[in-house]
């Protein structure tokens, strides 16, 4: 049991340490390579933890290569238009100019019904409103639309809104996050005097309070409730 535990134990922390070394690329921008290697890691972790007839340190070897090649790939697509073609593949158009690109989809051995499929996921029921469709190199298909059917637009409008900016988040869980709130330009003294024109009487009321850029807060409470959950009855 001692060594079951201690096995699953280094399991975890190799996965994520490996994790930790890919980043957040394996999830954001996964290819199919990146598919097949977090499967393989975590096949391989899987197996660590429950064959201790194979040496603990195998398995953390082969974890290491493989999340070291990740990154070596990452680094090698970086540097070479050639090698990003090769290693992750490059987008095909799947729809241009309002046609469907049939070897387009032979290609990726896509049919008709998966290519529907996709752009009614991105809220296109009628395929005659898309201008262009492009299959990434993770596998998602991105749209634009036809110039009469895309939202409009406050340039359409010829309106020239205020620019935006982040919210910074000043209580989370009651606590006051004094970093952010000296980054914002502003003390504890000024913050709960906006906590206070809110009726707010102490940070610990508020379960989100953030800082915005027009010098507003914004503020959610901890024990809101509805007494209403008969919407989709």
């Amino acid at each position: 049991m001692w060594s079951f535990l201690l096995r699953t134990l280094l399991s975890i922390l190799s996965l994520f340490i490996i994790s930790r070394l890919v980043g957040a690329r394996q999830i954001a921008q996964l290819t199919f390579y990146d598919y097949v290697v977090g499967i393989t890691i975590g096949s391989i972790a899987a197996t660590m933890a429950i064959d201790d007839s194979i040496p603990f340190y195998y398995p953390i070897i082969a974890m290491a290569m493989y999340g070291l090649f990740t990154v070596l790939v990452a680094f090698l697509t970086s540097k070479s238009i050639i090698l990003r073609r090769l290693l992750t593949g490059k987008p095909t158009v799947m729809i241009h100019n309002g046609k469907i690109i049939a070897s387009a989809l032979r290609k990726h051995h896509y049919d008709i019904n998966d290519l529907l499929l996709e752009c009614r996921i991105q809220g296109y029921f009628n395929i005659a409103d898309i201008q262009s469709a492009v299959m990434e190199t993770n596998g998602e298909i991105s749209i634009l639309p036809k110039a009469t059917k895309r939202p409009v637009t406050p340039a359409d409008l010829n309106l020239a809104p205020q620019p935006a900016g982040l919210q910074y988040n000043l209580i989370i869980d009651g606590n006051i996050l004094e970093k952010n709130l000296r980054a914002y330009g502003k003390d504890l003294q000024w913050l709960k005097g906006q906590l206070k024109l809110q009726n707010v009487q102490s940070e610990r009321e508020v379960l989100l309070a953030t800082g915005n850029p027009d010098n507003t807060v914004s503020v959610f409470l901890k024990d809101e409730e509805l007494n209403n959950q008969n919407f989709f009855m």
